[in-house]
């Protein structure tokens, strides 16, 4: 299968064609790609979610976009849903890299192998680490994710990419003393860049929008 081939069997959910936050300092066009092994309570894309869900818009308007946009972008950020989760996200990195721009991604770090093919490609990645270990179930749902995003977390670190650990402090499920730890935990494992995002209501399902507001009353 060819590498154009590849990357026209992406699930596009969405495309925001000027960014200025999405990767800091740069910017960039952000691609939305459909799916995500994760139930984040905060998730202000639920409807991201669901792997079954088809694409929006086909890789070939993405590309004609960014063939207009060459000299005016800094570079592509694949975010989701869960980016690594979707095969072809690495031939369509290499098709934005051979147009000129860079490569930046977002990602919670489900899929190490997966992390690992695509890390070569990338000039930035945005990685969330939820909470700490023991707290993942409560935070995204599944208490294993943990395990991997800690490892690709290492996997990030080694590759000697541009990293930057982001948290999403949601207060439903985490106390001030959690948020320490996590911080202390990435400190010593030598994390440089960590961001503690406050959760927003925008977007969010009507229960979780409800539980934040009775917390922060």
């Amino acid at each position: 299968m060819t590498a154009r081939a590849c990357a026209d069997g992406l699930q596009i959910a969405g495309l925001t064609r000027l960014s200025t936050c999405d990767w800091p300092g740069r910017l960039v066009a952000t691609v939305f790609l459909q799916g995500c092994p994760l139930d984040c309570g905060f998730c202000h894309n639920p409807e991201l979610i669901d792997p079954r869900t088809p694409g929006r818009i086909a890789w070939a308007e993405i590309i004609a976009f960014l063939e207009r946009r060459r000299g005016l972008l800094d570079g592509v950020v694949f975010s989701g849903g869960e980016p690594t989760r979707q095969p072809g996200l690495a031939d369509a990195m290499a098709h934005v890299r051979a147009l000129g721009f860079g490569v930046g991604l977002h990602t919670a770090g489900p899929y190490p192998a997966r992390l690992a093919h695509v890390l070569p490609l990338c000039d930035w990645v945005g990685l969330d680490i939820k909470a700490p270990e023991r707290l993942y179930a409560a935070v995204c749902g599944v208490a294993s994710a943990a395990t991997k995003a800690f490892a690709s977390l290492r996997l990030a670190q080694d590759s000697g990419v541009d990293l930057q650990v982001r948290t999403t402090v949601d207060p439903t499920t985490m106390s001030d003393v959690d948020v320490a730890e996590l911080t202390d935990t990435l400190a010593e494992l030598g994390v440089a860049d960590h961001v503690l995002q406050r959760v927003r209501p925008d977007g969010t399902r009507p229960e979780y929008a409800a539980r934040l507001a009775a917390v922060r009353a």
